[in-house]
């Protein structure tokens, strides 16, 4: 019975982690078809080279700088998927006339091809004015989708400011590419299982070292009563010795004698009468 439900046991936790391991697997794949799904849409909603200027242009009496702020830096720089990125645009007026920042926009492209979108980000309009001498910063967020994640993508932003006399600038103030990473933080499907896997091995192997060791002493516990139990049921087994052998002559039954003698002894018995 015992090795029975040591059986049914291993049994039943070999079915549970193919049941786990199925289920693992099956969403692995849906999230792979949504990715799949996404980007393909995202790539058929954009068409390559549209809403582009001529030239993109700057001005000699503005000049612009980019900080990053979440995530920090912009060297060797990985944007987290599915999660928010801000970065601030700081602008110098240099000139004598004032200057007014008007927009900013933010676009992943394919790496091997700035001019083809994969995801275009909201333009944000300031329409903020920067006075001669004097500096402005703006901000900025956006979200990179999770379908991207694991791959490098070329990220374009470009600020849309004019001068005075209305002359329209757009200045790449960033254009590299950037590595799109996977976001750790959450609830992780795969090490979920991995854990409860292991635990589940730990248990299984607790329960039969016990089993093991219950089952051992439970051996040597029949083995020592059956020892104990065995009686004086053979006349063998009797010590004799420490006995008289005067109460052994006189103890009934002990001698046994043939009918024949059992008539002698009686014959002679009545001759001495």
């Amino acid at each position: 019975m015992k090795l029975f439900s040591v059986r049914g046991i291993l049994l039943l936790f070999f079915i549970s982690q193919c049941v786990v391991s199925r289920v693992a697997y099956a969403e692995e794949d849906e999230v792979e078809e949504e990715e799949d799904e996404g980007v393909v849409e995202e790539e058929g909603g954009e068409a390559p080279g549209e809403d582009e200027a001529a030239e993109k242009t700057t001005s000699s009496d503005a000049d612009t700088i980019l900080l990053f702020t979440k995530p920090p830096g912009t060297t060797n720089m990985e944007l987290p998927a599915g999660q928010i990125t801000e970065f601030l645009v700081g602008f110098t007026n240099k000139g004598e006339q004032e200057m007014v920042m008007d927009a900013v926009e933010a676009s992943l492209r394919y790496p091997m091809d700035f001019t083809y979108h994969i995801q275009n980000f909201s333009a944000i309009s300031y329409n903020k004015v920067v006075k001669p001498k004097q500096q402005a910063t703006v901000a900025y967020s956006f979200i990179p989708a999770d379908a991207f994640a694991g791959r490098p993508i070329g990220l374009t932003i470009n600020l849309q400011y004019r001068d005075a006399a209305g002359n329209m600038f757009i200045d790449p103030v960033f254009n590299e590419t950037v590595q799109i990473v996977e976001f750790d933080e959450g609830f992780d499907t795969e090490t979920f299982f991995m854990y409860v896997t292991m635990g589940g091995l730990v248990i299984l192997l607790l329960f039969l070292a016990f089993n093991y060791l219950t089952g051992g002493s439970k051996k040597k516990a029949s083995v020592r009563k059956a020892a104990v139990e065995t009686g004086t049921g053979k006349e063998d087994d009797v010590d004799y010795e420490w006995i008289p052998k005067s109460a052994l002559l006189s103890t009934p039954g002990s001698s046994k004698t043939s009918p024949r003698q059992r008539k002698n002894k009686r014959s002679a018995g009545s001759d001495s009468d």
